[in-house]
């Protein structure tokens, strides 16, 4: 009996050391890495290594892949053919002699013209085919080429939408710093007086109901710090993501300051990428209906054949060729023609409606962003003088606590005041930051 209660307690012994190593080993693999960014090299990053920016190249190099197809329209197509005939039709078995030069003065019998039996012919055939003149291919090729510069733009537009998210989240990271700065200012703050607090107690100068009160404050900060943290893991998860980078890490940051790299090109929106690739559409089309109207036009192709023909299989006996020029017309192709101008002309005032209303749409975001700036900067001034004051209320509130002339109250909404003003002007520097650096979105020109 003692034997199995001694074995028991081994047991629970190393089960106790297992689950302190599973609770305690994982926690330390899993501490994250803190690795310094700078919102420059962010931005270089993301660039190289997003893959969003990666389908827009695709998309480019797949509209100079299409527009290399239309190069059929001027080279020649060359074709070989090899075709073994069996036929006992007279008129076929005839001609197979005449191709093949075989023809002889026997063969005018009329029984063998009339019956001449099973005959064969092997045919060794090259054949070219030259366009000469398509014109509505010429304009369906300028229009595919185009295209190619409408993708470019789409992909430059998407480049600075990139640069935008990353700015976005570096700044948002920059803000969460600020904040945890605060936090851990009044937490300091917080705890000295809790100590304080603590010894007035002990010393009976303080009631029970002051030392909580002063421990929940602590407690509500340290919560505070907490989520801090946790904003710093997930924005800094972000911008790996942004960056095409494994998550995991938390990024130190380096304090920037945005100017308004555009803010001469302000009223120029028509150079905006996406402007550009909207016009580029537009032309687009304009040739795309060119060319549909076009297509009622004749065409003129050559072609050439060279021929060998035998009665043996791989035989080349007697070789011929065959040149010529075809011209053709499409006189009426049932209103094909017309009700595919009217939609491509439908499509085309679409667009043009897009493009004015873009425009429009920018130039109010535009105006927007700018009173925004404006505003947060009144802000900042605002907030600068409400943070001395708060500063200055709580030193003079927790030098007369220390008299004991305040109560633990009035202490800790100085100090909660003190902090929420400071966090109102970290806000309102971000929100300055964030309207200059969506202004030079809105305003990012294509030269």
């Amino acid at each position: 009996m003692q034997k199995h209660t001694s074995l028991s307690s081994l047991s629970r012994g190393y089960i106790l050391k297992i689950a302190f190593f599973l609770v305690f080993g994982f926690n330390l693999f899993a501490q994250t890495v803190e690795r310094p960014l700078s919102l420059q090299k962010a931005l270089e990053q993301s660039i190289l290594q997003n893959r969003q920016l990666g389908v827009a190249q695709l998309d480019e190099d797949l509209a100079k892949s299409k527009f290399k197809q239309t190069e059929a329209i001027w080279l020649p197509q060359v074709n070989f053919s090899y075709t073994g005939l069996f036929s006992d039709n007279p008129l076929n078995s005839f001609g197979f002699k005449l191709q093949q030069g075989s023809v002889q003065a026997t063969d005018f019998n009329p029984t063998l013209l009339n019956k001449p039996g099973g005959n064969q012919n092997y045919l060794s055939q090259l054949s070219i085919q030259q366009p000469i003149f398509n014109m509505d291919m010429l304009y369906m090729r300028q229009a595919a080429e185009k295209q190619i510069d409408v993708f470019h733009y789409q992909k430059m537009r998407t480049q600075d939408g990139i640069k935008m998210q990353v700015t976005q989240a570096y700044l948002q990271l920059e803000l969460v710093y600020e904040a945890k700065k605060v936090v851990e200012e009044t937490l300091n703050a917080m705890k000295n007086m809790l100590q304080f607090t603590q010894d007035r107690f002990n010393q009976g100068l303080l009631q029970k109901s002051d030392l909580l009160n002063a421990e929940v404050h602590v407690k509500a900060v340290e919560s505070k710090l907490a989520e801090t943290n946790s904003q710093i893991r997930a924005i800094s998860d972000q911008l790996s993501f942004l960056m095409n980078q494994d998550p995991g890490v938390n990024y130190t940051i380096e304090k920037v300051d945005l100017e308004l790299v555009n803010s001469k090109e302000i009223a120029n929106i028509a150079n905006r990428s996406d402007i550009k690739a909207m016009k580029g559409a537009e032309e687009s089309l304009s040739l795309m209906l060119k060319s549909n109207t076009n297509s009622g036009l004749p065409r003129l192709n050559g072609f050439a054949n060279y021929m060998f023909n035998d009665y043996k299989a791989l035989g080349f006996n007697a070789n011929s060729y065959l040149l010529g020029i075809n011209l053709s017309w499409d006189i009426f192709k049932g209103n094909q023609v017309k009700n595919k101008t009217a939609t491509l002309n439908l499509e085309k005032q679409k667009l043009q409606e897009q493009i004015k209303i873009q425009i429009n749409q920018a130039s109010v975001e535009i105006a927007k962003t700018t009173q925004q700036i404006a505003d947060a900067v009144y802000k900042i001034n605002l907030g600068n003088i409400s943070v001395d004051q708060a500063e200055e209320a709580y030193k003079i509130i927790r030098n007369r606590y220390t008299q004991g002339l305040s109560n633990t109250t009035d202490v800790l909404m100085a100090q909660t005041q003190l902090s929420e003003q400071k966090m109102l002007l970290s806000k309102a520097v971000f929100e300055q930051k964030m309207a200059k650096a969506y202004l030079n979105f809105l305003t990012e020109s294509t030269k």
